[in-house]
């Protein structure tokens, strides 16, 4: 077996200070279990005060990220997602996995995703946004009233379900709902809520052929049941796929992502995208890659060496 000083040296970059965090620690924990064995692989904690620690130690990131040849971002939410780490990683010049810093600013941001996805023909909710610097009762009342019932309420730059309110046909409630939502995020996203079936779809980079991704067998979500691959006919399935896949390429992201959708009988909605999935035992990724026939040990070799490019 080759020595750590001859493996490739991967830093997991998990916790960090966001909403997230716990999601961060847990899905850090499993990919630094599943590393493959031709990795050295160290964890890199950040704590909720946003300070880096190596070995127990507390140290600037610039003195902890000359130690690898790769960093594998395990990070969720703020600051791990909405490329202010990336833009640090870039700086010192370090490869890692994940989206750049713009794409995953304009992934995190559910607004700004939603206007690429408009601007590129993917079907979404109607939707309207509302900043804490112009949320008077009128201006409130305009969003509601312009919007067809019910709505959805959420943060538009918060990771995961924090803060979404769905079902809202009354004006106080909707209220509440963005005053909630408000805690999360400086800007809420309010669209219309399309009743259906709720559908999930991973997409990954190939190494292979470069500009190429392709798409994991989409997963059905009927709370508490995750059904894999879902009850999908086929063109339902095929056209999930091929809306992941170009969401995946307009927003610019790389690697891997997942999207959300909404089935109905007529229509297929995308709803939002996440840059960074989580890789926990009870996350929905390796759900679809245990279909796929793929161990999230493969999935960790796959992106590393997709992180590293030419560097390998």
């Amino acid at each position: 077996m080759n020595s750590p000083k001859t493996k490739i040296r991967v830093g997991v970059l998990r916790g960090g200070p966001s909403d997230e965090y716990e999601v961060s620690l847990k899905t850090g924990s499993n990919i630094l279990k599943a590393m493959p064995e031709h990795y050295h692989a160290r964890d890199i904690f950040i704590d909720k005060k946003g300070d880096w620690h190596l070995d127990g130690i507390v140290k600037k990131p610039n003195a902890i990220i000359r130690h690898f040849d790769v960093i594998f971002n395990a990070l969720h939410g703020n600051y791990g997602e909405d490329g202010k780490v990336q833009k640090l990683l870039d700086d010192h010049g370090v490869p890692y996995t994940g989206s750049g810093a713009l794409a995953s600013a304009i992934g995190m941001n559910k607004y700004l995703s939603k206007n690429v996805y408009r601007e590129n023909g993917l079907k979404t909710p109607h939707y309207e946004l509302i900043r804490r610097t112009d949320n008077s009762q009128s201006m409130m009342f305009g969003v509601y009233a312009n919007l067809r019932k019910p709505l959805v309420v959420k943060p538009a730059t918060s990771g995961s379900s924090l803060g979404v309110t769905v079902n809202i046909t009354d004006f106080e409630p909707f209220l509440k709902a963005t005053e909630e939502a408000f805690k999360f995020s400086d800007s809420v996203l309010v669209e219309e809520f399309i009743l259906g079936r709720e559908a999930t779809c991973a997409v990954i980079d190939s190494a292979k052929t470069k500009g190429h991704a392709y798409a994991l067998a989409p997963i059905e979500i009927i709370k508490p049941q995750e059904i894999c691959p879902g009850n999908f006919t086929e063109k339902e399935t095929k056209e999930i796929q091929e809306m992941a896949i170009k969401a995946h390429k307009v927003l610019g992201l790389r690697h891997y992502s997942r999207s959300d959708f909404m089935v109905t009988d007529k229509e297929i909605y995308i709803l939002e995208t996440n840059t960074l999935p989580g890789l926990t035992a009870e996350s929905l990724l390796p759900k679809a890659l245990k279909v796929a026939n793929c161990s999230t040990s493969d999935f960790i070799d796959h992106v590393i060496i997709l992180a590293m490019g030419n560097k390998l």
